[in-house]
């Protein structure tokens, strides 16, 4: 059993670096093309990665039993927005380096996500969790008194993510069949977007290029290998190790922001930064007394 819980939290922990390392370096790689086409083909090709898994998988009756409802076209769809213009955000933010910027999405998201649930599913909010909540918006105000701008990329990336965990609590589906409807049914969206950019001649991706194309492909692989492996761990580890696993994602990408992309900590971000770390200190402290 013990075997068991520490490869569930390997499966976690690698999927969560992957996010946070792997998939940065990879799409700081390929930010040869814009943002836009980026979230279009990870959009797409994630897609068709998912098309393939389901039905190796032979999963397709439990994506014809989720979709034949209208209420779930609906709310994935918007959950798919959601999706996408996180992913764009985060793209840019990868392509500009500002990597801090996002790490700062990630590590509120979470926070915010339980202020949502209190809000909109009338869940329980303890004292502890009303006080990382409070640290955060007093974080933002510090940013924008400090810094003279509201940190705009990590709320989105926070915002979007936290709204996206909202839709997906009201519909039972697993992870894989769940974003496989949400890019299924954004992808016309995107490829209408696609064919503008052809038209302007601002892509990359066409049969003249094909190795920077066979790149662009590999976005859909890189969004996928770790949702798989990190929805492995945690069905192994349970919502409450695998959430705080999930923290290495931020950090790991804070790092790097650092070392990689050369990106300046000064020292009143780094005092914006103190103030989140101690909100998500005790919202991990709360996940470890459940």
């Amino acid at each position: 059993m013990q075997q068991r819980q520490l490869s569930g939290i390997f499966y976690a922990a690698f999927a969560s670096l992957w996010w946070g390392v792997v998939g940065t370096i990879f799409f700081k790689f390929v930010s040869f093309a814009s943002f836009i086409e980026l979230t279009v083909h990870r959009t797409i090709w994630t897609a068709v990665l998912l098309f393939l898994t389901t039905s190796i998988y032979k999963k397709w009756p439990e994506f014809l039993q989720i979709i034949k409802k209208k209420k779930n076209q609906f709310l994935l769809f918007i959950s798919g927005l959601l999706v996408s213009i996180n992913w764009g955000t985060w793209l840019y933010a990868v392509s500009v380096n500002r990597l801090l910027d996002s790490s700062l999405g990630y590590y509120i998201y979470p926070i915010i996500s339980v202020f949502l649930g209190k809000i909109f599913l009338n869940e329980k909010l303890n004292r502890n969790q009303f006080i990382a909540v409070i640290l955060v918006i007093i974080s933002l105000i510090y940013f924008l008194l400090k810094l003279g701008e509201l940190p705009w990329i990590g709320l989105t990336v926070a915002i979007t993510f936290s709204l996206y965990g909202l839709i997906r609590k009201k519909i039972k589906v697993s992870s894989d069949i769940g974003l496989f409807i949400e890019t299924l049914l954004i992808s016309p969206i995107a490829i209408i977007i696609f064919i503008y950019l052809m038209k302007l001649n601002l892509n990359v991706f066409s049969f003249n290029e094909p190795l920077l194309s066979f790149y662009l492909f590999w976005s859909g692989f890189m969004t996928l290998v770790p949702l798989f492996l990190y929805t492995l761990g945690f069905k192994i580890v349970g919502i409450g190790p695998a959430s705080m696993i999930l923290f290495l994602t931020p950090t790991s990408q804070f790092l790097l922001g650092i070392s990689y992309f050369g990106e300046v900590l000064t020292l009143e971000r780094f005092l914006g930064f103190m103030i989140i770390w101690i909100a998500v200190v005790i919202y991990l402290n709360e996940l470890r007394k459940q």
